[in-house]
């Protein structure tokens, strides 16, 4: 039986669900290398690991892994569909895919509790969760790769390094070259070594096409309304009161014992301002809550976005991002397209992503979505 990426890319080309693109056409090819060489894998994880599990035993010499990939390039280009149908049908049972974002969230939570826990204090908290998450899993494919604070950047080295070391094979998909990874970062210096190993371990490819396949899909239903004036506001409004029937009221949710408060709510459609959700100290978890939470959120008077702003910006990627992943119907009022909330300044490169999210986010595919709770 013919199976992995590739024939699961030729079947959706057969289909006419997607366009033929050479561009995609060579990074399927490196994939189905990789799905390829997993068939014969296993990494040997020492005493809990997967050969010790099923009676085995211990190898005389550690497997050499297959060598893993990190496919960057702009957005929309469609490394992320790519990695689903690698991910997909990829011949290993101990597999994790993931939003690098909600991963290193994952990460300094759990490494705050081994800290807690455990007896020996000279142990590094770091190595024990590194093979904690090894006999969780040892293929990792990660969505989105991308370090912006000291705080991941300091971790990332030994973290990765023990992942490595134990075999772990990872996929990536990215934004950014790996040498412009955490660019002009504190103490940058000290992440450059993580940058090489990057490239040592895994097979670095760009996906050059020139087409933008999020921008290219029919939209449904209108969902975002700019600019900021009184018609917005009343479409927002009008199409906010259909949906709830007239029925919503003031309500709030707890999330970690505390008070998040929800100023139109009915059923699990809510109704928030750009300062309700922005404007106040909430970290990603609060969004990752809200998003699974709510099957519809409706946000009025996005603004104007710029490093004058940056806290809010930031809060604003992380409330879309969250959105986004558990396919969230957003409904919006903004101050402009898209494209040009925030049009300049630090910070505006990493916007790009969440350009491409909004945008996808009024097509009709993912309004047809399924809500992931």
């Amino acid at each position: 039986m013919v199976e992995g990426p590739m024939h699961n890319y030729r079947e959706l080309l057969r289909e006419g669900s997607i366009h033929a693109d050479p561009a995609q056409e060579l990074a399927v090819e490196k994939l189905q290398l990789l799905h390829h060489a997993l068939k014969s894998y296993e990494p040997d994880s020492g005493e809990t690991g997967w050969r010790a599990r099923f009676g085995l035993g211990r190898r005389k010499e550690a497997p050499t892994p297959p060598q893993g990939l990190y496919i960057y390039g702009e957005v929309g280009r469609g490394k992320s569909m790519l990695t689903d149908l690698f991910f997909e049908d990829a011949p290993v049972q101990a597999k994790r895919r993931v939003h690098f974002h909600e991963f290193m969230r994952e990460v300094h939570e759990r490494l705050k509790d081994i800290r807690e826990k455990k007896l020996d204090k000279k142990e590094d908290a770091i190595i024990v969760l590194a093979k904690e998450l090894t006999s969780e899993a040892w293929l990792l494919c990660f969505d989105e790769f991308q370090v912006n604070n000291i705080a991941d950047a300091m971790i990332l080295g030994r973290l990765f390094e023990t992942l490595f070391a134990n075999g772990v094979v990872i996929v990536s998909t990215s934004n950014r070259v790996p040498d412009d990874l955490y660019k002009d970062g504190l103490q940058r210096e000290r992440f450059l070594p993580f940058i090489d190993m990057i490239k040592e371990k895994l097979d670095v490819m760009e996906l050059e096409s020139p087409r933008d396949y999020r921008l290219g899909r029919e939209s449904g239903e209108q969902t975002y309304f700019y600019p900021l004036d009184m018609e917005s506001r009343d479409q927002l409004f009008e199409q906010f009161e259909q949906m709830t029937e007239g029925q919503a009221k003031n309500d709030y949710v707890i999330i970690k014992s505390r008070k998040i408060d929800v100023p139109k709510v009915y059923e699990k459609i809510a109704y928030f301002t750009f300062g309700d959700l922005c404007m106040k100290p909430y970290g990603a978890n609060v969004y990752l809550e809200l998003a699974t939470l709510f099957d519809v959120i409706f946000i009025e008077a996005i603004p104007l976005l710029s490093p004058q702003n940056r806290n809010e910006a930031e809060r604003f990627v992380n409330l879309i991002d969250a959105l986004y992943e558990h396919k969230v119907k957003l409904v919006c009022s903004a101050a402009a397209r898209p494209e040009k909330l925030y049009p300049e300044g630090d910070g505006s490169f990493e916007f790009q992503r969440t350009v491409s999210r909004l945008m996808e986010m009024q097509s009709e595919d993912y309004l047809s979505a399924q809500h992931l709770t």
